[in-house]
This record gives structure tokens, C-alpha cells and sequence, in this order.
């Protein structure tokens, strides 16, 4: 007959390093603020990376150690730990395979009165808009497990006029005939977008240009 002490063995509950392991598996990224919301010690983080079950990924963000990681990481980092950011202009073009633009920074919109997010890694370039900007035009995309909101190819190419200043002229236009040549976003919206971005006249003699 088992002992007492055997039978009680036997029933254990989870522990809570099992438990952060089981979230850290089904979210990819973690943090932890997620632990905290579920009920669990952030210290069981700590016990796992000592114990090389869990990797810090950045400040504040661990994941599972190995695990298979797309190019677009850095992104999946940003939308965990700025949930009401859009990857934007340079990053966007990166995303939707769009001109040759390989920035080392994550471009991000923000809302206009948010305290700029300040993350050891990755780099962030922000540009601030409007809730009712911020929430146009907007499509996500699934890295590592992330849904990651990017401004769609139409009107990141629109963006890219409206902020030439920023990224530069010669970009926008690389952005326009690169997006137009790969069909990436109809002539259609393309115009919708660069009209709410004021940017109509501007991009006018461009987009005639490549439609002739």
C-alpha cells in the first residue's frame, strides 16, 4: 500500500514555473506583466532563464530558447511592448517587400500625446499621428506568434510622401514604382490614401507618370 507521503506526490499541483513555461510556449514573446495578470510570481522568470528554460529576449521580454524566429522579430518585440504603435514608413516598406530600405531602427506611429517609448532593444524612430491616422489603413501580421499591426502597402507608400522629408524623395518614388510594378495595392486606394493624407497633388505628376 503507498505511503501517505507517496500519495500526496501524486497529486502535486502544477508548479508555476510548468505554468509560465506553458504561456511562454502558446505567446512565443513574453512578459512580465503577463505573468503578474495571471496570477503567477515574476520570480518564476528568473528561476527559468538561471535554469536555461527561458531566454530574456530583451528587457522586460523572455522567450522560449531556440525557438525558431522570423527576420521580422524585432517587430513582434515592438507590438508586445508598445501595444498602441503601427510599424510605419521604412519598417512597412521592409514588411510588404517593397524598395530596397533595410533600416536598422523600427519605424513606429504613435499616438500624438504618448510618452515616447523608451526600449533598450530594438531602436525605435517614431512619428507621431492622430487616433483616427493611427487607425487607418492598418493590416496585422503574425510574427512568432504576435499579431503585428503595419500600415498597408497603399498607404504606407502614401506616408512615405506625406513624410519625405523624413525619409527623403527619392525613397517615396522608389516605394511608388517599386509597389506599382509588384501590384502590391491598387491605383484606387493608393489615391484614397494619399488624398487623407493631403498628398494628392504632390504624388499627382508621379502617379502619372508611372501609369502612362
Amino acid at each position: 500500500m503507498p505511503s501517505m507521503r507517496a500519495t500526496h506526490a501524486a497529486v502535486v499541483p502544477t508548479t508555476h514555473e510548468q505554468q509560465v513555461l506553458r504561456l511562454a510556449r502558446s505567446r512565443k514573446l513574453l512578459r512580465a506583466r503577463d505573468i503578474a495578470q495571471e496570477g503567477l510570481p515574476t520570480i518564476a522568470l528568473t528561476r527559468l532563464v538561471q535554469a536555461g528554460k527561458l531566454e530574456r529576449v530583451a528587457r522586460g521580454l523572455y522567450g522560449m530558447p531556440g525557438a525558431a524566429t522570423s527576420e521580422h522579430r524585432s517587430l513582434a518585440e515592438v507590438a508586445v511592448r508598445v501595444p498602441k504603435g503601427v510599424v510605419c514608413l521604412l519598417s512597412a516598406l521592409q514588411v510588404h517587400e517593397i524598395g530596397t530600405q533595410a533600416p536598422f531602427e523600427v519605424w513606429l506611429a504613435i499616438p500624438q500625446r504618448m510618452v515616447t517609448p523608451r526600449l533598450d532593444y530594438p531602436s525605435l524612430r517614431v512619428v507621431r499621428m492622430s487616433d483616427a491616422a493611427l487607425a487607418d489603413g492598418v493590416v496585422k501580421i503574425a510574427v512568432n506568434g504576435v499579431k503585428v499591426p503595419v500600415f498597408s502597402a497603399a498607404r504606407t507608400v502614401a506616408d512615405c510622401f506625406k513624410f519625405r522629408n523624413k525619409i527623403g524623395l527619392d525613397v517615396a518614388l522608389e516605394a511608388l514604382r517599386d509597389g506599382w510594378a509588384q501590384r502590391k495595392f491598387t491605383m484606387d486606394d493608393l489615391w484614397r490614401h494619399a488624398t487623407q493624407d493631403r498628398v494628392a497633388n504632390v504624388m499627382r505628376p508621379y502617379i502619372e507618370a508611372i501609369t502612362a
